[in-house]
């Protein structure tokens, strides 16, 4: 590996134990500023002071969320958007490029794709174009990828899943982003289906703190790298105490009900 990529990649997953805590905030072009993402300077801080490895924001939010004091986290620059009010949300189109990320002092770039959708080969032919720029500047690649179309019954199914994934890992990316597939045994076909770490989206924001404990649990016993989760952690009450807890299930193998108790308590 380029030993730039190699670098730049320990500064969003943790070196010794290979897994990672991403907490995206590129929210506010698809669905505008959403509660715990008003003032990014405080919400990057408290997913910060949690111990989180990386933030995920587009081009022009970097300024408003660069804090200038208090710990560092990684900075990955998100390269493609939609809006919801667009007559073809699902359509991901290039917004930045790579040597945009490059001028920001970013350590990873992502992009999104959604497999089954009108657009499809579009998007894929964008993921192609930034999958070999980011390999020739040695900037990791995460690539968040989901199948949203027409032909698509069930986004989770395992098969679906797995197709996602592989889609990510051949066309290049360093690091795949997909849904859970629900349990330890299917999830963990995904990943062994992929030479690259695997981490899990978090949806719709979840009821329950322990269900979404328990989830990133399961993820990582089926050999998952961690999550890239955005509103379960910054609209939870409390994200510095929820990253805390996510750490000790990440990074310190502590149970589900280790982690609740520190939440609690």
């Amino acid at each position: 590996m380029h030993i730039g990529k190699a670098i730049r990649l320990e500064r969003i997953i943790n070196r010794n134990t290979g897994r990672t805590i991403v907490v995206p905030m590129d929210h506010g072009v698809t669905v505008g500023p959403i509660d715990g993402l008003v003032d990014m300077r405080e919400a990057v801080g408290k997913v910060v002071d949690g111990g989180a490895n990386a933030v995920i924001e587009h081009k022009g939010l970097v300024r408003c969320g660069h804090r200038a004091q208090g710990k560092d986290i990684g900075l990955i620059v998100h390269l493609s958007a939609s809006t919801s009010l667009s007559p073809f949300p699902n359509a991901k189109a290039l917004v930045a490029s790579v040597e945009d990320a490059i001028r920001l002092g970013a350590d990873a770039v992502s992009i999104h794709c959604n497999l089954g959708d009108e657009t499809e080969a579009a998007m894929l032919a964008d993921f192609g174009a930034v999958s070999s720029a980011a390999a020739n500047w040695g900037m990791p690649l995460l690539a968040m990828i989901y199948a949203r179309g027409p032909k698509i019954t069930d986004e989770y199914d395992p098969k679906v899943v797995a197709h996602c994934a592989r889609v990510g890992t051949e066309l290049g990316a360093d690091v795949v982003k997909v849904p859970y597939t629900g349990d330890v045994d299917t999830f963990g076909k995904v990943c062994d289906a992929c030479c690259v770490p695997v981490v899990i989206a978090g949806g719709p924001k979840l009821d329950s703190t322990e269900a979404f404990l328990q989830m990133v649990h399961d993820s990582l016993e089926a050999g998952g790298a961690g999550l890239s989760v955005g509103r379960n952690v910054f609209q939870h009450e409390n994200p510095t105490r929820l990253v805390e807890a996510l750490n000790m299930i990440v990074h310190q193998d502590e149970s589900v009900q280790a982690a609740l108790d520190h939440l609690n308590g």
